[in-house]
């Protein structure tokens, strides 16, 4: 009787901790689990409002594809530049989580949050988290390198080196160990002004700085320079 009443009372409590995480989390304002059958091979056909970039940057290729209940993204030849699978998300405060797998050593997974209605950014761009094999970084992209009077002096070959050495100020790298062939789940969070990247439940590395604060955080780009494979994408909002 004393066992049974013990391993209800620790059922209660894991109940309760997983209850208070995930309303820490805020509210649950998107998921996916990739669980469908696309109707054709040739072209990107992804589904439940996610975009890429495959008509504009792979001349119309199969760069994303659906298959065992998990999405695959892969740069094909033609492409002139990373692949970028979207979705549109507005929050001010919240969290991104899902299932990532490298499978080359080369690979490597970014988070891109945008606001395509901000215009002092080139292409919208706010920050970026990437998670490699060997390091996670976090990078500040609206006060640093997309930063249009830093992106333009960049294209024009006039940055100062008083600017080269602010732009270092805006990017946190930190090591990392991720397993190739291997399911792997990340997390990162965006409360105010820092942002928290985990892996697997434990912190890879937080940084604060002014880019992440921005008011409004209106979507979501997978980029991936390779191969990467993700699934089960939660996102959560804690302030709008």
């Amino acid at each position: 009787m004393k066992s049974r009443v013990c391993s209800c009372f620790v059922t209660v409590i894991l109940t309760f901790a997983t209850s208070v995480q995930a309303d820490d989390r805020g509210t649950l304002i998107f998921e996916d689990s990739f669980d469908r059958v696309e109707s054709q091979e040739t072209t990107d056909e992804i589904g439940k409002g996610w975009g890429s970039n495959s008509k504009s940057r792979a001349k119309g290729n199969k760069q994303v594809d659906l298959k065992d209940g998990a999405m695959y993204i892969k740069l094909h030849p033609a492409a002139d530049h990373a692949v970028s699978v979207t979705h549109p998300v507005e929050f001010k405060d919240g969290s991104v989580e899902m299932r990532f797998m490298l499978e080359d050593a080369k690979d490597s997974l970014g988070l891109d949050f945008a606001d395509l209605q901000f215009k002092e950014v080139h292409a919208g761009h706010l920050f970026k988290v990437d998670f490699s094999a060997k390091y996670a970084q976090i990078n500040d992209m609206k006060t640093g390198n997309m930063n249009m009077k830093f992106y333009d002096a960049k294209k024009a070959k006039t940055l100062t080196g008083e600017q080269k050495k602010f732009l270092g100020t805006t990017t946190r790298k930190f090591p990392s160990n991720i397993s190739i062939g291997e399911w792997h789940t990340l997390w990162v969070t965006i409360n105010g002004d820092t942002v928290v990247a985990s892996v697997d439940g434990k912190e890879v590395g937080s940084f604060t700085s002014a880019g992440f604060a921005h008011p409004t955080k209106r979507m979501l780009r997978l980029s991936v320079p390779k191969n990467a494979v993700v699934d089960d994408v939660k996102i959560w909002a804690k302030s709008k």
